[in-house]
């Protein structure tokens, strides 16, 4: 069952126009330069190298089987921030979905980053999954926040886990919420993911 609402149109906080769909196998090239024209700084907390055009057809063709549901945001064709929500069809996390979300330098607190997890959220609840995690970097607040508006908690700590530009060692949070807690919070912020909604 395709997401119900995309595409649709999203006005930020300072009124800017966005357009949140979900990805298509033809914006593939439009995605993976949006990847590759992040900051070292940003792609080095990320799993994988995404300038690579292996790391592009992995995703796609995960995208095609519905291992993966992208959402992109877009500003006249170009995309300016991408969330997506990760699933297994099979084996014993088949209930748990996570969420990824990248946001571009320059379209950061405009309220974009909570608007993608929010609509993601709604999309892991509508598929039936259970429980819902992310994984944010112990310096990367404005993520934490967002997923903390969102319910999330904090599950586990993996200590010295990621190293940054610097060589700076740092924690791996592992936000999670059951979807049994998180409903009313959702529907507390329906608006966010209404089209014509707020950000």
């Amino acid at each position: 069952m395709a997401p119900q609402g995309y595409p649709h149109t999203l006005a930020l906080r300072d009124g800017t126009k966005i357009q949140i769909a979900i990805l298509k196998q033809e914006e593939g090239k439009a995605l993976h330069a949006f990847y590759r024209a992040l900051p070292e700084e940003d792609r080095m907390v990320l799993k994988e190298d995404v300038r690579l055009a292996a790391w592009s057809e992995r995703f796609l063709a995960k995208v095609a089987e519905g291992s993966i549901i992208c959402l992109v945001a877009t500003v006249e064709g170009e995309v300016v921030a991408e969330g997506s929500l990760y699933r297994t069809f099979h084996g014993w996390t088949r209930h748990v979905g996570e969420v990824r979300l990248t946001v571009g330098p320059a379209w950061r607190r405009k309220g974009l980053g909570r608007a993608l997890a929010t609509g993601l959220v709604k999309i892991a609840t509508d598929l039936g999954i259970e429980k819902i995690i992310a994984r944010v970097v112990e310096n990367q607040v404005a993520a934490f926040h967002i997923f903390q508006r969102l319910g999330f908690m904090k599950e586990a700590v993996l200590h010295r886990h990621v190293t940054d530009l610097s060589g700076t060692k740092r924690d791996l949070l592992i936000l999670a919420n059951d979807v049994s807690q998180i409903w009313s919070t959702m529907e507390a912020m329906v608006m966010d993911f209404e089209p014509g909604g707020g950000a």
